[in-house]
């Protein structure tokens, strides 16, 4: 009997869902960052075994938008748990449930779906928060399951999983075993030179920032010639991306290239260039250039 099926992971921002679904797969396929806002766009990774094939859709955290970048970001949230065979709402612990757990949860009773509540970085607090938030959760939601974890240690992961696997139906394969991720190389190639900006920049540089792989391509060698636009708001920004002597823009580069050899299994070479486009999260034809695409 092999099982299949469709999972979503949701939650606020900086919850810890990209850094589950990393340690799920093994490998870097979503940006982590301790910048809220970090992934952008609903990523699906495929997890298969001889017995089971579970299509993770990892999806932005779920926020009130001030531009029509976030306004994407959180539809692209709310389609995702359309149409899924699970939801794993991801939390942290804390007493009191904060607007944005429950402006989800409110999201979440239209789910078709089972709910799972994991609540993360439990590691971090002591145990009477942890039965505190659980309690507190319980009484807001009839979840079919709940999973204490910290996504970063491994703790309790490989329980969550079976659990997935208990509640997805039977089903084909809709992947080839060896595939993890549908998403173009292109694209993670553009996520993992955002994440060193993301990690090297501070303040409201990072949120004001999208990458758009201008070249991309591997020598007879096997070395990929990478060239990069790092797209920014202000000239400002622009001016402290760089850094002094152009040491920020330097860090970004080398941090990335050592990520891109690891993911590409290959000697790397890349170039970044700064570039203002003003306004970009709120215009429209540039974010569709840069594969935001609306929502139907």
């Amino acid at each position: 009997m092999f099982k299949s099926g469709f999972v979503t992971i949701v939650g606020r921002p900086n919850v810890g869902k990209s850094t589950l679904m990393n340690h799920i797969m093994g490998e870097k396929l979503s940006i982590v960052s301790n910048k809220p806002q970090t992934t952008r766009n609903n990523i699906q990774t495929i997890l298969t075994t001889k017995d089971y094939q579970i299509v993770f859709v990892d999806t932005p955290g779920i926020h009130k938008p001030k531009h029509k970048l976030g306004e994407y970001m959180v539809n692209s949230a709310k389609e995702s748990m359309k149409e899924v065979d699970l939801v794993i709402f991801i939390t942290n612990p804390d007493e009191e449930l904060g607007r944005g757990d429950k402006f989800i949860l409110e999201t979440l009773k239209n789910s078709k779906a089972p709910v799972f509540l994991v609540l993360n970085k439990v590691d971090e607090t002591t145990k009477e928060k942890v039965a505190m938030s659980l309690a507190k959760f319980s009484q807001e939601f009839n979840f079919k399951e709940i999973i204490p974890i910290s996504a970063l240690r491994g703790k309790n992961v490989d329980k969550l999983v079976e659990l997935m696997v208990e509640n997805l139906p039977e089903g084909p394969q809709y992947y080839p075993e060896d595939m993890i991720t549908d998403v173009q190389e292109k694209f993670v190639v553009a996520e993992l030179v955002r994440e060193k900006a993301l990690r090297t920049l501070r303040d409201e540089v990072p949120h004001g920032i999208a990458v758009d792989v201008i070249q991309m391509k591997q020598k007879e060698n096997g070395t990929y010639h990478i060239e990069v636009d790092l797209i920014c708001e202000k000239d400002s920004h622009k001016g402290i991306i760089i850094g002094k002597d152009g040491q920020s823009l330097r860090k970004i580069g080398e941090s990335a290239r050592y990520e891109l050899e690891r993911f590409l299994d290959s000697k790397v070479n890349i170039k970044i260039w700064v570039k203002v486009r003003k306004e970009w999260r709120d215009n429209q034809n540039l974010l569709k250039e840069l594969g935001y695409k609306k929502n139907k």
